[in-house]
């Protein structure tokens, strides 16, 4: 049985179970995993290293899956930044029909994928920007708490609030990222308002993740503890998995350090590398708080039917329950 909301309808989707966009994570095999489970996978366009690559990766993804899957770009301010116009074509000619937008005033990039008929999700991490993405005319809003990995924001909103402030005010359909993992958190997201979640960790602990095995056994035995917020005395917080890197890189924040002082230690390449040899302190990674509700690593497809099962159950059976005793106390 499948659990159907506004974000399912609208996108064509089995469930209510979103894989968004991961830096050096969303690659084909994982994107085709999450879609072939009847969930919404999506590449992320810039772990490609060209817009030509892109084509190519969009391409493989479409030799894996004949289900619906999107790319996501992310437009953040950078010394050289990418060219994103062209990486915007790429995914335009490439017949794609669902993007997910993040990072700043994506307005142009919106606009240019609404011409073309392209359902555009844009990832927020706060109420008042879920708004303006609203009025920009994204047809989805994924609203992104405290807990989660990669960039929160700044406003240190945790999802319990998060969530519900948001659903008070945005019409468009939301999904709930950050801290997401489990059935738990899905009947959760759907009670506060959402119509779906975003996974991100959980996803890298699965075995069509493009990432190597220590990684994913490292995710499963870290905690609810195990990451740390960088970047915070630079306004820009990112939360990352705690390791030699990151704790060095907040004790030098602590010591006033600014970014140029920590260029050499949170380059992107020495990130990849982590995914790519296995060495959790061989530079900064991202990972949520979710660590903590991971405990193994099955495949996509097992992931999501396990999610939407175990969330069935609590809703039928124990919430059905405790409202049926309640009736009967009533009565």
């Amino acid at each position: 049985m499948a659990l159907k909301t506004r974000f399912t309808e609208l996108f064509g989707i089995e469930h209510p179970i979103v894989q968004g966009g991961m830096q050096w994570v969303g690659r084909a095999e994982l994107v085709a995993a999450v879609a072939n489970g009847g969930g919404l996978g999506f590449i992320t366009a810039l772990t490609q290293p060209t817009p030509e690559k892109l084509t190519e990766e969009i391409a493989r993804c479409r030799t894996l899956t004949d289900k619906p899957f999107g790319v996501n770009l992310t437009i953040l301010p950078a010394i050289k930044p990418p060219p994103y116009a062209e990486y915007r074509q790429a995914i335009i000619e490439a017949g794609i029909k669902i993007v997910e937008t993040a990072g700043n005033k994506p307005i142009e990039h919106v606009e240019e994928f609404k011409k073309h008929g392209i359902k555009v999700i844009h990832k927020c991490t706060s109420v008042r920007h879920g708004l303006s993405a609203e009025r920009m005319g994204v047809d989805a809003i994924s609203i992104d708490g405290f807990e989660c990995a990669g960039h929160p924001g700044e406003d240190d909103v945790p999802g319990l609030i998060l969530i519900p402030a948001a659903a008070d005010k945005i019409k468009i359909p939301m999904i709930a990222s950050g801290g997401f993992g489990d059935a738990r958190g899905l009947v959760a997201a759907l009670a506060l308002g959402a119509e779906g979640i975003n996974m991100g960790t959980r996803f890298m602990a699965t075995v069509e993740s493009p990432i190597h095995e220590n990684i994913k056994q490292q995710i499963v035995a870290n905690d609810e503890r195990a990451t740390e917020l960088i970047f915070r005395t630079m306004h820009n917080t990112s939360r990352v998995a705690k390791n030699v890197i990151s704790t060095q890189v907040v004790a030098m924040e602590r010591e006033g350090a600014k970014f140029e002082d920590v260029r050499e230690l949170v380059a992107g390449t020495r990130g990849r590398s982590v995914y790519e040899v296995g060495d959790n302190d061989a530079g900064i990674w991202s990972a949520g708080q979710v660590q903590g509700l991971i405990h193994d690593i099955p495949t996509c497809s097992e992931l999501i039917h396990r999610i939407v099962r175990e969330a069935e159950d609590i809703i039928h059976a124990r919430l059905d329950r405790m409202a049926g005793a309640r009736r009967m106390a009533e009565a």
